[in-house]
């Protein structure tokens, strides 16, 4: 089915030829402007930050970008698209997506993820073969029942949302057989006004998911009987989420650590000095210790985010040295005066 395309490059406010380091300075900014925790409209804002979030999970990502690039540069934002032949077997599409005559596509709502992401990179919409994942399957089918098919999406989670558990309303709309027709398109000789003769109607579920505190990347979350409905009496299937965490404009993440990179002036990192750092919630002191290298890691232990046994992982802090673009005379002179007087050579 056709989707609105989007340009995520219009999205971040970025050429189609802007660098890395570019796109995320963008997707940075943009972040921070729109992050529904500091922004006063948070409805708006919320719908923002996904947008901007979806755009740098394809724009920061090489292979991504490259698959998006291949599309071409003559869409334009809100235009019909669809997948160019071919797109599925070369490695893009949504993985596992039912085909047209195989009992329909799945579509998701309230993941945090657009249809055109989903259609290009996800792998919301797939299926898993009947009784996967549930013992007794033979019994089942010995007695005539068969059980529904498990069903597979993405769900996109903030890590405000993995710091602490939190519950989204999400949605699955599918193709079902219609009731009015049995699925045959006509009643008699007549189209069957119930489905205009297509065979299938759309139904749509919402569900209320629990996010745990402290999921992960790729952790898949099981919502039991909220799959296909099963045949003859047999069990319904169930609903797998697999979990992909939103970027953030401050934190990277590892495992259940989190990683913020700081800036630091000469001096702060020859002299010393105590800084603020940003968490997940407010902000914390620490030492820089005198001689910090460019690159050097400090570790602050329990601010990251949750994990088994009522414990945390740590917030890693990567230090970064800059130096100033412009000074004044009497500062050049000092800085010339340090270059006199320091017996420091890097390249000894």
């Amino acid at each position: 089915m056709p989707v609105k395309y989007k340009d995520y490059y219009q999205a971040l406010g970025v050429a189609r030829n802007a660098s890395e380091a570019d796109i995320k300075k963008a997707f940075r900014k943009l972040a921070r402007e729109f992050h529904p925790d500091v922004a006063k409209n948070k409805k708006q804002a919320e719908e923002k930050f996904k947008e901007i979030n979806e755009a740098y999970e394809v724009l920061g990502d090489a292979a991504k970008r490259k698959r998006y690039d291949e599309l071409g540069a003559d869409w334009s934002s809100g235009a019909e698209f669809r997948p160019p032949p071919g797109w599925e077997s070369a490695g893009g599409g949504a993985q596992g997506r039912r085909r047209p005559g195989e009992g329909g596509e799945f579509e998701f709502g309230g993941t945090g993820f657009s249809d055109f992401f989903d259609q290009l990179f996800g792998s919301r919409g797939g299926h898993r073969g009947a009784g996967f994942g549930r013992g007794g399957g033979f019994a089942e089918a010995e007695a005539g029942a068969e059980r529904g098919e498990d069903i597979e999406g993405d769900i996109l989670v903030t890590l405000e949302e993995a710091m602490a558990s939190s519950v989204r309303s999400v949605s699955v709309r599918h193709s079902v057989p219609c009731e009015k027709c049995g699925g045959a398109g006509r009643r008699g000789r007549q189209v069957c006004p119930a489905c205009a003769g297509a065979g299938q109607v759309a139904r749509t579920q919402t569900y209320q998911v629990k996010i745990p505190a402290g999921v992960i990347e790729g952790q898949r979350l099981r919502i039991p009987g909220r799959g296909e409905a099963g045949a003859g009496g047999g069990a319904a299937g169930d609903l797998f989420l697999n979990v992909r965490l939103a970027k953030h404009p401050d934190f990277e993440v590892e495992g259940h650590n989190l990683i913020h990179e700081t800036e630091l002036a000469p001096w702060e990192a020859v002299l010393g000095a105590s800084i603020t750092v940003p968490t997940l919630n407010g902000g914390v002191n620490i030492r820089i210790p005198p001689g910090t290298q460019n690159g050097q890691k400090l570790r602050v232990r329990g601010r990251g985010l949750p994990q088994r046994g009522d414990t945390h992982g740590d917030l890693i802090v990567v230090t970064r040295i800059e130096v100033p673009n412009e000074v004044n005379d009497s500062q050049r002179k000092l800085w010339e005066q340090l270059a006199h007087e320091s017996r420091f050579n890097p390249r000894t």
